[in-house]
């Protein structure tokens, strides 16, 4: 018996010392060994278009490697490269195949053919460390090969030309989810900066959705009105995404995504990618950015014509007033609310770099998401949660979307 208690201590001490051991993690040691194991697959950046703009394109100009300017170019630098992710913890990102919504019909669906033709360039030119992701099983090929997936979202249902022929075309070049709209309302869905004129999704729309659950394309309710919100959840078969939209619980923004939206998650097996976008993750800041908007329109038209003049009124404006501070403690905010309203399994991460002018004064760039984990590490969140929305529910959505167009290919009234 003696034996047996000295031996029953020993187990228990050497379990207190475990227990320990884990307690003692800071929150930047528990982050870390997350993003080891489950690292960030996030739903939206803008790179594509930064190479499209600064680079024309040409691959000879630029090393994806390193997007950091060198000293004395006085390019400001991109939010992204290899090496930066690699550093966040990135091991899978949606780039963006965005265009202007104001483009015709004909010329926007050139321009997201060629947008999508950049992301295939890219992940060819750097085969080392990227790779083409079609499916939740490619991302997992992915990791295991030690390169960073490369999945394709369109961002604005613009894009397809009021076409199902070129949305099904989009699939099969890789588009693996479509943001219904951008900031312009369509003829068939209603954008939530911009006038109504369905009232949600046409019958079009509609259909559109119906065809994005047979292909197996995610749904992504970014950008649009609460109204299209509530109508796609009523129609899809799928779970939906946004792809980069933070709590309008939080902060008012016509950008993020309503409670009364939230509340209807649980149901869908949805998931919202909270963005970094500082006016959309703070209201200071959101009325910072409505106030300098009104600068640039009261600018224009002060001096019209005057280019220079414009930007000296400017510079003054903004040295007077200096935009209020947003930290990562602010998007962590957002995901605390979404947490409280839907759930943990309703949570990822789109984080919108190189698609926006102004970053958290904590987050500038692809590398600093475990600042993001770490934050929520001190908040309570255990290593389980933070695998979730690193990269477990979107992985969730896409098998779930996938599953969806299978059951509805067996069916012979798929729609």
């Amino acid at each position: 018996m003696k034996n047996i208690n000295i031996f029953r201590g020993l187990v228990m001490g050497i379990a207190a010392l475990g227990a320990q051991s884990v307690l003692a993690q800071t929150p930047e040691q528990v982050a870390q060994e997350v993003l080891s194991k489950s690292p960030v697959i996030d739903g939206h950046n803008d790179a594509p278009e930064q190479i499209a703009d600064r680079f024309a394109s040409d691959f000879s100009q630029f090393d994806f490697r390193n997007t950091l300017p060198t000293f004395g170019t006085g390019s400001k630098p991109m939010h992204t490269d290899i090496a930066r992710l690699k550093q966040g913890g990135v091991g899978g990102q949606f780039w963006s195949v965005w265009i202007d919504p104001a483009l015709p019909k004909f010329e926007a669906v050139q321009r997201v053919i060629e947008q999508i033709d950049i992301v295939h360039r890219l992940v060819d030119e750097y085969p080392d460390d990227l790779q083409l992701a079609l499916t939740a099983a490619d991302v997992a090929a992915a990791q295991k090969n030690g390169r960073i997936a490369s999945l394709i979202g369109m961002e604005g249902g613009h894009s397809i030309g009021s076409s199902l022929a070129v949305l099904r075309q989009a699939y099969a070049l890789g588009a693996r989810y479509m943001t219904l709209t951008h900031w312009k309302t369509l003829d068939w869905a209603d954008s939530a900066t911009d006038a109504p004129k369905s009232d949600g999704l046409s019958e079009f729309g509609v259909s559109v959705v119906q065809e994005m659950n047979r292909l197996g394309m995610m749904v992504d309710l970014s950008h649009v009105s609460e109204a299209t919100m509530n109508d796609a959840l009523d129609v899809t078969k799928a779970p939906v995404i946004f792809s980069h939209s933070s709590a309008d619980g939080v902060t008012r923004h016509s950008r993020n995504v309503p409670d009364s939206v939230l509340k209807r998650l649980p149901a869908n097996g949805g998931v919202v990618m909270v963005t970094f976008v500082p006016s959309y993750i703070n209201a200071k800041n959101r009325d910072w950015a409505a106030a300098e908007k009104a600068e640039q329109a009261r600018a224009a038209a002060l001096y019209p014509g005057d280019a220079s003049a414009r930007t000296a009124y400017l510079k003054d404006w903004s040295d007077a007033h200096p935009m209020p501070p947003v930290t990562v403690k602010d998007v962590a905010d957002h995901i605390d609310h979404i947490r409280a309203v839907a759930g943990i399994d309703h949570i990822g991460l789109g984080g919108d770099f190189d698609g926006i002018s102004f970053t958290p004064d904590d987050m500038v760039d692809v590398s600093t998401y475990p600042a993001l984990f770490a934050e929520l590490a001190g908040r309570g969140y255990s290593a389980g949660d933070l695998a979730k929305i690193a990269r477990g529910n979107i992985l969730r959505v896409m098998r779930g979307t996938e599953s969806t167009a299978a059951t509805m290919a067996k069916s012979k009234n798929p729609i």
